[in-house]
């Protein structure tokens, strides 16, 4: 079975987690600090702050721009869930802009829809590894005197116009979970130029503690520990690398999958960098569970990123939560991801190939 995701762990991960180990300071510290100078460096940002997860990262995030109960966070229903999860956690209401159907990612033109008076905030999502289209997301965030903070935890090293993402908002929030481009095994990361959105989050992060025991907010336990920072020190050097093997992958797949009868490849507009966390092919929502049986048959993992639009979750609906985005909703009947990772070698493209060309005679 070619997997559709896999860590990349070597044995000079191996080797700076044992001398963390050894030096006998395992929670956050000095790999920590350094891991966060390194990082900001990469974005091109002033500020990183390391946190335990991607999800933290957001929510950490929201809470030092200031985001608040009965606030409204405007952010797209097609993505994992814990993006507008984080909006919940800190009293905020989510509300869901439908996508542009060839991106995936949210559409500016719905997000300008949805902006009322209670409106904060955006959370736009670089899914996939694509990034958004970030300037007339800006533009109304500007005009609407709203926080933009990027989801980046699909897309480290993605680039639009120029620009990293996690650059480009007031902030952007990383995971390193392991099956995302880097890893830290688990941890977050938020990135700023802002001064005190990056003091408020050290501070939100550590029991709202300005100094050792001094508590100044609510606070959480939201730190990164060291042996997971010198994961991600040794991963980001080889985050470039990772990136581009990615996109010799995705590139070898859509060459051939366009060729290909039922199946439509990923699409990525010419002013961004993919950077494919995730290869997402589309076909009839009447196929797609028998061509998933047969591609994991064959031995080609999947994935379907992702299959419900978040408002259609039992929790919104409970909530009251309520949305219309009939291309979101659209797409999470179509997709499929299929595997890119860089670890995947010619012959396991050439016989992913094969099997869909096989599929699309037999299956589509």
């Amino acid at each position: 079975m070619i997997p559709i995701a896999k860590p990349l762990i070597a044995d000079e991960e191996i080797e700076e987690v044992v001398k963390v180990l050894k030096s006998g300071f395992i929670a956050q510290g000095p790999k920590v600090a350094e891991f966060e100078e390194k990082f900001a460096k990469y974005i091109g940002v002033k500020h990183a702050v390391a946190t335990s997860s991607g999800t933290t990262a957001l929510h950490t995030a929201l809470l030092a721009a200031g985001i608040k109960a009965g606030d409204e966070v405007i952010t797209t229903p097609f993505t994992f869930a814990a993006t507008s999860n984080s909006a919940l956690y800190v009293g905020a209401k989510p509300v869901f802009a439908d996508i542009n159907p060839e991106t995936y990612n949210i559409d500016p033109k719905k997000i300008e829809e949805a902006v009322t008076d209670k409106t904060k905030a955006i959370i736009p999502v670089h899914l996939y590894g694509q990034p958004a289209d970030m300037d007339p997301i800006c533009k109304i965030a500007e005009e609407h005197d709203l926080v933009v903070i990027e989801d980046a935890a699909q897309a480290h090293g993605a680039i639009y116009k120029g620009k990293k993402a996690g650059s480009i908002g007031n902030a952007g929030c990383f995971s390193f979970y392991p099956t995302k481009n880097m890893t830290t095994s688990e941890g977050g990361m938020i990135t700023t130029d802002s001064d005190e959105i990056a003091e408020a989050a050290r501070i939100i992060r550590a029991h709202g503690e300005s100094e050792r025991y001094t508590h100044v907010v609510l606070g959480y336990n939201f730190r990164m520990t060291d042996i997971a920072a010198a994961i991600g020190i040794v991963q980001l050097k080889k985050l470039d690398k990772f990136n581009a093997k990615r996109s010799e992958n995705a590139a070898y797949l859509t060459e051939h999958i366009e060729k290909i009868d039922g199946i439509k490849a990923p699409y990525a507009p010419e002013n961004v960098k993919h950077v494919f966390h995730q290869y997402t092919i589309r076909v009839d929502k009447a196929k797609r569970d028998e061509l998933i049986k047969f591609l994991n048959e064959e031995g080609v993992g999947t994935g379907i990123h992702y299959p419900k639009p978040i408002y259609t979750q039992k929790l919104y609906k409970d909530l009251g939560i309520e949305a219309s985005c009939p291309e979101a909703e659209k797409a999470a009947s179509e997709v499929i991801s299929i595997p890119v990772h860089p670890s995947i070698g010619l012959k396991d493209l050439e016989k992913i190939v094969s099997v869909l060309e096989k599929a699309s005679k037999t299956v589509l």
